[in-house]
């Protein structure tokens, strides 16, 4: 239980190998993995971390063997967010930019295509945000956790109608 066959040196070492590797290939596979698990992306996680966890061990299966390469796992996780945190080029990096998906009802393609998000995905979201249609959007956004945040058009915002194109209604101030 206590024995361990692999030098503890060597479980961080492991240990930090394949999380940076997991976090470039999932950062590869961009933001729908993260964001939107369809059933068949969590499948691929819990098989994916079946996959790494002997890379990581070494074949130590010892409690402290163990311990050692979760408190690595966690270190290198809060040491990642800080780094992000200060580093706002860092931060482009490992977590990637929101993207714009649909601008004033048009949907931009080569986006949507290169983040791997359909046009059914898509529409559920605008639907979540409670409109019927791409043409009532004013801004969807891909967010960097894999969200998809929409903004409605002004008119819509306004309860339909509104003033004509153009022509703003006068807002009230606050007192």
């Amino acid at each position: 239980m206590l024995n361990m066959a692999v030098p503890w040196w060597e479980l961080i070492l492991r240990s930090g190998v394949v999380y940076t590797f997991l976090l470039v290939l999932l950062r590869l596979t961009g933001k729908r993995q993260v964001g939107q698990l369809a059933p068949f992306d969590l499948v691929l996680l819990l098989v994916l971390s079946n996959a790494v966890q002997n890379s990581m061990n070494g074949g130590d299966n010892s409690l402290v063997g163990g311990l050692i390469s979760a408190v690595t796992l966690v270190g290198l996780n809060l040491t990642v967010g800080w780094a992000t945190f200060r580093s706002k080029r860092l931060e482009s990096l490992v977590e990637g930019r929101p993207e714009v998906l649909v601008h004033d009802g048009r949907v931009y393609e080569k986006v949507l295509s290169r983040a791997q998000l359909t046009h059914h995905e898509l529409n559920a979201a605008i639907r979540q945000a409670g409109l019927t249609c791409v043409d009532d959007v004013r801004t969807a956004i891909l967010e960097n956790n894999g969200a998809i945040s929409v903004i409605p058009k002004e008119e819509r915002r306004n309860g339909g109608g509104g003033s004509p194109p153009g022509r703003d209604a006068p807002r009230e101030r606050p007192a």
